[in-house]
């Protein structure tokens, strides 16, 4: 296991940014994206999970909606495209912040692995990318190749609000008997109707998804049921490149439902970060190196943004 350093995750964040042409300036990851406001009711089975007063309360939502590209000049509404779901629930004293994506795997295990795949991908003094470097690493780590491959089975959904997110990493959860268990979160969509084809979306503009979103808050609202997982003895904990043995079919509770009801300043999301290490008492920290090296490198990014 490499070491989490400033200097490693320094690196890492500098070969995301190199490999998308974007400013020290912007996130990382998921630049491009909306804030949104909203609510969050808590089912009656909540605290079966987690006693956190963050899941178990009602309160108010701060969120965003992006699309993984480094660069916030390029707007990629395709439906092979990653898109970030990140939202806080709690109050002050009781806060958590998710972090979630349209695919249920990281494109990485460990953190070494994760700088190696990114260096692999950035471009030549020609602007292109080596084919034949990519080629020899996927052959050498096939486990990075998961991610790609879900969503490429998977095309997603012409919409924000269809589009189902997951959070890659195993969450300890303690409930209100003081029971602890691993849970994954799922972010549902509620109601599966689309108003746009697929088809259209690729002849519209790339603010696509973002005009759509504006439209569903102007006219209604956005709804979502955040799910948790139920994990099992035997389920890896440690690997974010794999999922659990029969993910999609084992038992999830309701832990409640995220109703995004307005749209945000983005400066209100810029200002500040969704950071991972934000948990409120009653969920942990999952075990594996990269959601570690996330913890540290938010607040990295943070401060090279500023």
């Amino acid at each position: 296991m490499i070491r989490v350093t400033a200097a490693t995750l320094a690196s890492i964040i500098h070969a995301m940014k190199t490999t998308a042409g974007a400013s020290p300036k912007v996130r990382a990851s998921f630049a491009n994206g909306r804030c949104v406001r909203g609510t969050y009711i808590p089912s009656d089975r909540a605290d079966e999970i987690t006693r956190s007063r963050s899941f178990t309360r009602p309160s108010r939502v701060l969120a965003r909606f992006s699309e993984n590209a480094g660069n916030p000049s390029i707007l990629d509404a395709g439906d092979l495209a990653l898109r970030g779901f990140s939202f806080r629930l709690g109050d002050t004293n009781h806060r958590s912040d998710v972090l979630t994506q349209s695919a249920p795997v990281h494109y990485a295990r460990t953190l070494r692995q994760m700088l190696a795949f990114l260096k692999a991908r950035i471009p030549g003094p020609d602007g292109r990318q080596d084919l034949e470097e990519l080629e020899a690493f996927s052959a050498a780590y096939p486990e990075t190749l998961h991610q790609a491959d879900y969503i490429t089975a998977h095309p997603q959904p012409p919409s924000f609000a269809g589009t189902t997110y997951w959070a890659v990493h195993a969450f300890p959860a303690t409930n209100s008997k003081g029971e602890t268990q691993f849970i994954k979160f799922k972010v549902v969509p509620v109601g599966s109707e689309l108003a746009l084809a697929e088809a259209e979306v690729r002849t519209q503009s790339a603010n696509v998804l973002y005009d759509d979103l504006e439209r569903r808050i102007a006219t209604g609202d956005v709804r979502f049921s955040l799910m948790a997982l139920l994990g099992r003895p035997d389920d890896p904990t440690l690997d974010v490149t794999m999922r659990w043995p029969d993910e999609d079919g084992r038992e999830a509770v309701r832990l409640g439902t995220i109703v995004i009801t307005g749209l945000e300043a983005n400066a209100v999301c810029d200002s500040s970060v969704f950071n991972p290490a934000t948990l409120a008492e009653g969920i942990g920290y999952p075990p594996d190196e990269i959601f570690a090296a996330r913890r540290a490198a938010y607040a990295i990014s943070l401060v090279q943004r500023r």
